[in-house]
């Protein structure tokens, strides 16, 4: 029987409709202890991971049954796809599965830190009452640059546009925007940060894109835009982000990934209270509802794949 280790946490139901075509291995700690994934991939002809697991080289050299990756998200940065492609192994990421609560992620942060509550928050416990002292906004008729413009930065943009934001989209491959219920703007960076109150990022993480909002981005925004991300967090260089809070440039961030997961503390340690800035631990893209729909997605794909 064809054997299938899943290595980080899945739908329940999704586990007993795999059980019945497959010899299971469900351990979801088992990215913690790189050398156990190691020493028992070569058991396996299916691997079932999300973003923690590292996929790389060194797994792949011993895992001589492997034949298909499921990857229960989007991003593949953990994955060494090259060296799959190589070795003909078939790399499925669950495209789109989790769009729909990472684009309600991005529209309830951004309404929080224009709205200022993180900053309204942290005055009311502290017993302040800053009812006059904090100034927020309204999203109606404010731009919103979205770069990378997939399938969650689509989302994204409808929602926003129908309810009165005007949209700038970035993305090197796409020429034209073909949906018709989506009212955006193709432009360019410059544009986007010149002219953006929100600025939402939604980009796999390459060499090309690693550290791409740097000092030199920040430089060029005009509006004090709200800067959220719940892409890569390299993708941020995050001492700059932070440089660019204290000194007005932006006005608040949101920030759903990180440059080292967990967070680390020399991060960490540079958030005080008071600042308008949400920080969560890579959860926008899991939801109740999305982790039913990734997980069953995977599953009839490696399903198909065996048959």
């Amino acid at each position: 029987m064809i054997k299938i280790l899943i290595t980080e946490f899945i739908n329940q139901n999704s586990i007993n409709n795999l059980k019945k075509k497959f010899e299971i291995k469900y351990d979801e700690k088992i990215y913690e202890n790189k050398l156990k994934l190691e020493n028992i991939i070569h058991n396996y002809e299916g691997l079932i991971v999300r973003n923690k697991t590292q996929v790389d080289s060194n797994v792949l050299k011993k895992a001589k049954k492997l034949k298909f990756i499921g990857r229960l998200g989007v991003g593949l940065d953990n994955i060494d796809t090259e060296f799959c492609k190589n070795k003909n192994i078939h790399v499925q990421p669950a495209t789109g599965m989790n769009a729909d609560s990472v684009a309600e992620y991005v529209v309830s942060s951004s309404m929080s830190l224009i709205k200022k509550i993180p900053m309204f928050h942290n005055g009311t416990i502290k017993g302040e009452w800053p009812r006059t002292t904090i100034r927020s906004a309204e999203i109606n008729q404010k731009f919103l640059g979205i770069i990378g413009f997939g399938t969650i930065g689509k989302k994204v943009a409808k929602f926003c546009s129908k309810n009165g934001l005007k949209i700038l989209a970035y993305d090197p491959y796409i020429n034209e925007i073909n949906d018709k219920e989506i009212d955006a703007k193709l432009s360019n960076l410059n544009e986007i940060y010149e002219k953006s109150d929100i600025i939402s990022i939604h980009l796999p993480l390459t060499d090309e894109t690693k550290n791409m909002i740097n000092k030199s981005s920040f430089s060029k925004m005009k509006n004090n835009p709200i800067i959220i991300n719940t892409s890569r967090g390299s993708i941020i260089n995050e001492n700059d982000l932070i440089d660019a809070y204290h000194e007005k440039i932006i006005s608040g961030f949101a920030l759903d990934v990180f440059e080292n997961e967990p967070i680390e503390s020399k991060f960490y340690n540079k958030i005080v209270p008071g600042m308008n800035c949400i920080l969560t631990p890579h959860i926008s893209g899991v939801t109740t509802e999305s982790n039913i729909r990734v997980s069953d997605f995977i599953v009839k794909k490696i399903i198909n794949f065996f048959n």
